[in-house]
């Protein structure tokens, strides 16, 4: 059920594989001075995943709790996280830090403007604000600039039991993933507007060495071809094929 690996330098991956959803939920546990937990876990999961960060770190010392969006496999244990670890606190967008964390945290959370960095001892981490990307106004993803892993998030969403990481194909199993939601309530997975592009491509730029995905494998490949690739597949699969144009242009 559980497996946890060192998928990039102090970066460990700890996967729950749900087999009722025949998905993996991946959160990554930090090291460094002010640890950070990316991704809180389903508060149903909270017991099991707090079992496999005690075995690298007293969570008690997390500092950091990060996200992408608001969603309960992103955020959904976070009180219970900040209720053990004393000194933690959430990290996020603005948006999500002012129409949900206000209201949804027991603390204060961190809010990030898009580029802003935040330092926890030798990593650094980049916010970069990607509205409805994959999905949620309050949408952003960090990006760990000293070994260079960007997470994520659902971005390269795979369905299924995966290995920890890869250097092979994943946009084949992406994309596969997402013709599986069209056949199901989960069809309407994430927008494709004009904006999405762009965005990957701001992504793309910041060269990644690591994707630390959210379900299934993380990456360690050609980083930047497989974003700038990924908008292909969003595109036919979520965009309907059809170029969309700004009302403006």
């Amino acid at each position: 059920m559980v497996n946890v690996s060192e998928i990039a330098p102090d970066v460990y991956r700890i996967s729950i594989f749900a087999s009722e959803f025949n998905l993996q939920f991946n959160h990554f546990l930090i090291l460094d001075d002010e640890p950070m937990l990316y991704h809180t876990g389903m508060r149903q999961m909270f017991p099991i995943l707090r079992e496999a960060v005690a075995k690298i770190i007293d969570p008690a010392k997390i500092k950091w709790i990060g996200f992408s969006h608001f969603e309960v496999d992103e955020c959904g244990a976070l009180n219970d996280w900040l209720q053990i670890a004393p000194n933690a606190q959430a990290v996020c967008s603005e948006v999500g830090a002012m129409v949900n964390m206000s209201d949804f945290a027991i603390r204060p959370a961190h809010a990030m403007a898009s580029n802003a960095v935040l330092n926890t001892g030798k990593h650094n981490y980049r916010f970069i604000k990607t509205p409805h990307l994959p999905h949620g106004w309050d949408a952003g993803v960090m990006f760990e600039e000293t070994n260079r892993t960007l997470l994520c998030s659902d971005l390269f969403h795979q369905n299924g039991k995966l290995p920890d990481i890869t250097d092979k194909d994943i946009l084949s199993l992406h994309r596969k993933s997402l013709l599986e939601f069209q056949e199901s309530p989960l069809m309407d997975y994430a927008p494709y507007t004009y904006k999405t592009p762009k965005l990957l491509k701001q992504l793309a730029d910041l060269n990644p060495k690591t994707l630390a995905t959210m379900h299934g494998s993380s990456f360690n490949g050609d980083c930047s071809a497989a974003l700038m690739d990924l908008d292909t597949i969003m595109k036919e699969v979520l965009g309907g094929g059809y170029e969309i144009v700004p009302a403006n242009s």
